[in-house]
């Protein structure tokens, strides 16, 4: 296992089959409240937790699939790991914001921005495959999603709209990790890592064109890589006025600050990482970041 090994260099150890990740929900608030919810599913012998750290979100235990219930149906929740709900928490949409979802497909976190704003505001969702879109489209619809514009574009590109936003998730395409795919460890190696950092810089350079000054862009993966992570963050804070701050997260661990010997900008520590382990969470890297010096 050369890419487990990895881990230990970061100060990390363990068995990727002990890691144990417990299934998430988020409530709709925009169609249900978390009360009405749990009554429901109660009566199907669905059990509810409340996640301490996710505003809306629920860990479940169900016999069954919660994606063939006439409330997913209904729209009344959203099956999203608790790691995956933070994005949106940290980037904290407002009414009236004219945010960018620049990796909208399949719309856990943009219908989550609309139920954040109220559906008042308007979010522009790109995503450049329109069968990814269709999922998306239909994620709208489910759950009563009434301020999302969606276009099928190459994120690459956003600055095409000639418009600049209040704020702006990169929630970037990556190499995910052993808790998203089966036989990750097999499957990926270093190269692929800088392959897919490649594109996420190209994505940042775009944000950074089409964020206000002032504006805020939160990143996010779901991999547990440096080369995809805090690497990435570390080139960006050198090349662009941008800052990093804090992302007023208390779960999950501090970013790296050093990646293999390798010493990077202290305030990655404001970034956080979500090792499985640890959170019994998807891995999870999320930065936030504000257009010019703070």
């Amino acid at each position: 296992m050369k890419l487990l090994k990895r881990y230990s260099l970061l100060g990390e150890s363990f068995v990727p089959g002990d890691v144990v990740v417990r299934g998430a929900l988020r409530v709709n608030t925009l169609k249900i409240s978390g009360d009405e919810l749990a009554e429901r599913l109660k009566a199907k012998d669905v059990v509810l937790e409340k996640i301490p750290f996710a505003k809306h979100g629920y860990y479940y235990k169900s016999s069954f699939s919660l994606g063939a219930t006439p409330e997913y149906l209904l729209g009344f929740y959203y099956l999203q790991d608790a790691a995956s709900q933070l994005p949106v928490e940290v980037l904290n949409p407002m009414p009236g914001d004219l945010v960018l979802d620049m990796a909208a497909s399949p719309g856990g976190k943009t219908t989550q921005m609309a139920q954040w704003m109220n559906n008042e505001g308007v979010i522009v969702a790109l995503d450049s495959n329109v069968k990814r879109l269709d999922a998306l489209a239909n994620n709208v619809e489910r759950l009563s999603v009434k301020n999302v514009v969606s276009y099928k574009k190459d994120s690459r590109y956003a600055d095409d709209f000639g418009l600049l936003f209040d704020k702006i998730l990169l929630d970037a395409p990556c190499s995910g990790n052993f808790c998203v795919e089966k036989d990750f460890f097999s499957k990926r190696s270093v190269e692929d890592f800088k392959d897919r950092a490649r594109v996420q810089k190209d994505l940042l350079k775009a944000a950074y064109k089409c964020l206000k000054p002032g504006g805020v862009l939160v990143y996010s993966t779901c991999s547990l890589e440096p080369e995809e992570n805090e690497l990435v963050i570390d080139w960006f804070l050198k090349k662009f006025d941008v800052s990093l701050i804090d992302t007023g997260l208390r779960v999950g661990d501090p970013g790296l600050t050093s990646v293999f010997g390798e010493k990077l900008d202290g305030s990655l520590k404001f970034s956080r990482r979500f090792w499985p382990h640890k959170t019994g969470t998807e891995g999870f890297f999320i930065a936030k970041l504000i257009k010019g010096n703070m």
